[in-house]
């Protein structure tokens, strides 16, 4: 956590295109750009991308940040997210025409929770590595929806596609999840009973 002064002396030396600065707050916040980032990319180096094209934003739109709370840090940070998000977002759709990924179109397809999945019990970089295994559709959506809070028809607005499109591929972004979560636990099983 960086102290409100200095904090301002980086983020002014940034508006001021100070190489020193735009390189202490790329330090400051790189992990956090790139824990949003990861959940984004189905890799290390694009996930690196998404955090340079997003600290590229950044730096160029600070001189337009005005603080929304009385914390100053939790407000650069939720600025910095949502900046964060969109380059994500923005990076799907331009890799988007190299996948061929089908979408049914005002389909609603519903997974029954009928079996406690045992994700809560995961360490954080093995929740990350099965959402990067996804489609870039499917983790797109999953990571919009799940883990940012959106609601389809947000989701739906963001990427262009209908409500029914949004659900569907939740939908099979869970199935997908609960599908890999199954191997996972039949290898660790098989691995208990060799030994």
């Amino acid at each position: 956590m960086v102290n409100q002064g200095r904090l301002e002396a980086i983020i002014h030396g940034c508006i001021k295109a100070s190489r020193e600065s735009q390189k202490e707050l790329y330090s400051y916040y790189f992990s956090f750009a790139m824990g949003i980032s990861m959940r984004y990319s189905s890799n290390y180096l694009e996930a690196e991308e998404i955090v340079n094209d997003s600290f590229l934003k950044v730096f160029t739109q600070l001189k337009k940040f005005k603080p929304s709370y009385q914390n100053y840090e939790a407000s650069l940070v939720g600025w910095m997210k949502k900046i964060i998000m969109n380059t994500a977002i923005d990076s799907y759709r331009k890799y988007a025409k190299t996948h061929s990924i089908s979408l049914i179109d005002d389909v609603h397809l519903e997974i029954l929770d009928t079996v406690e999945m045992p994700i809560d019990k995961m360490a954080y970089d093995e929740i990350i590595r099965l959402i990067q295994k996804l489609s870039p559709t499917y983790r797109t959506v999953f990571n919009l929806y799940v883990l940012d809070g959106l609601k389809h028809e947000e989701v739906a607005a963001v990427l262009n596609i209908s409500e029914g499109t949004s659900k569907s591929n939740l939908a099979k972004a869970r199935a997908n999840i609960q599908k890999m979560l199954k191997e996972t636990n039949h290898k660790l099983y098989e691995q208990r009973r060799a030994i």
